[in-house]
């Protein structure tokens, strides 16, 4: 079973020159490719110079993570891909159960590492922690992180278990698996095209997996911080993509809900005094009805299952409840 590392990149030179050398040195079972997204700075004449065993993959547009990645990816033959943002420091041993993993569970198709915070190394990171799941009107969520309450590794999650969603920092899949879905979704550009991504695979009988004990370290943000307004606009907007075209069940009351949930969301937005999130989520409804009937047609086209939702509703749960951490759902 051979494995790639493919880092996507896109004018991250700085990024590439502090955070390859952990993947380099800890990767040695694993072929290391570099998928350029016509980047204008140095990066690939730095890779090139002073990791030249790294393969390069330059694609002719910056396509984001999806079609950055549906395209590179065409040009790796490994039986594994390891999805691995640049921002990313990997520890010792990182792949070994992931490998392990893979051959011992063959129904396994996706796997996610634990992904610990680079700056707070005590604490789960943002983007993805312990695993994700998804509640039912598509609000995603983290094992040791629910909206932006982010939990300290006390070995809680030190488990191997099944989840809904990996990560795109580090995200595992079989090669045979990511063509026979056709790759991401690329009008999601980028932001939650891993968990669309998952949900197709999910409706298609394939398990997504945490393995706990390998871990790495995410800078988070690196590229767009989650406090900007264009991130907002893009997770409400995929978000709401992603519903359509996988949930199982009544889809127009649940985006009806859903709609809702987002106005509510809107109104925080509003007493917090972040008028540009309002716009983006308003920007993010509008793009979505323009693609309304694309997006239906995708579905009819799809799988759908009508028991992908870990909890019928995280926000009830998170600002009602007050169900901050995951093992208090």
């Amino acid at each position: 079973m051979k494995i790639a590392i493919v880092i996507l990149n896109w004018n991250g030179k700085d990024l590439l020159e502090q955070f390859l050398p952990s993947v380099v040195t800890h990767s040695q079972q694993a072929t290391i490719y570099v998928a350029d997204n016509a980047s204008t700075d140095d990066s690939v004449h730095f890779v090139k110079q002073h990791y030249p065993e790294i393969k390069i993959i330059k694609n002719t547009q910056n396509g984001g993570y999806a079609k950055g990645y549906n395209d590179a990816l065409k040009q790796v033959e490994e039986d594994i891909y390891c999805l691995l943002n640049s921002d990313v420091e990997v520890s010792e041993n990182w792949l070994d159960p992931i490998l392990e993993t893979f051959k011992n569970h063959p129904k396994t198709a996706i796997i996610q590492p634990k992904i610990l915070d680079y700056k707070n190394k005590s604490h789960f990171e943002y983007a993805g922690a312990a695993g994700g799941y998804i509640d039912k009107y598509g609000y995603p969520f983290c094992r040791g992180r629910i909206f932006n309450t982010i939990e300290m590794d006390e070995g809680q999650y030190n488990d191997t278990t099944k989840i809904f969603w990996a990560s795109g920092a580090c995200f595992f899949v079989r090669k045979l698996v990511f063509e026979s879905l056709n790759g991401f979704d690329e009008a999601f550009f980028a932001h939650m095209e891993e968990i669309d991504f998952c949900w197709r695979a999910f409706n298609h009988g394939y398990t997504s997996t945490f393995v706990g004990q390998s871990i790495i370290y995410h800078v988070g943000g690196a590229t767009l911080q989650n406090t900007h307004p264009k991130k907002t606009y893009l997770n409400f907007r995929n978000s709401l993509f992603s519903l359509v075209k996988n949930a199982g069940g009544n889809i127009i009351l649940l985006v009806f809900i859903r709609l809702i949930l987002d106005g509510i969301a809107a109104l925080k937005f509003l007493f917090e005094f972040k008028p540009l999130h309002i716009v983006a989520i308003l920007k993010a409804h509008f793009s979505f009805y323009t693609q309304l009937p694309k997006l239906i047609k995708q579905r009819n086209a799809l799988n759908q299952r009508k028991d992908y939702y870990k909890k019928s509703s995280i926000v009830w749960s998170y600002y009602v409840s007050n169900h901050k951490i995951f093992n208090s759902l």
